[in-house]
C-alpha cells in the first residue's frame, strides 16, 4: 500500500525524490493513516483544481484497501 501511494505520486509531481510516505500504527478503530510528503512547489499538482486528483488517489488507495480488507485514511501534508 505504501509503495503504491509512493508511486502514483511520483507519477505526478515534477520532483519524484521529494515523496515520501510515513504510515501511523492502526488507530483504536483499525484505520491505518498514510500521510503524503511532496515538495513545496509540487502541492497543487497532487491536490488539483478543487482537491480533484487527492480525491481520486484517496478513491484508488480505498480500494485497493477494501480488496484487503482494511481501512486507510490518505492524508497529504
Amino acid at each position: 500500500m505504501q509503495e503504491l501511494l509512493a508511486t502514483i505520486a511520483r507519477g505526478l509531481v515534477r520532483n519524484p525524490d521529494a515523496v515520501q510516505v510515513t504510515v501511523d500504527a492502526p488507530n483504536a478503530e483499525q484505520v491505518v493513516v498514510y500521510h503524503l510528503h511532496v515538495a513545496e512547489e509540487d502541492m497543487g499538482r497532487v491536490i488539483g483544481k478543487q482537491g480533484r486528483i487527492a480525491k481520486e488517489i484517496r478513491t484508488v488507495m480505498r480500494s485497493v484497501a477494501n480488496r484487503a480488507e482494511q481501512k486507510i485514511m490518505v492524508e497529504i501534508d
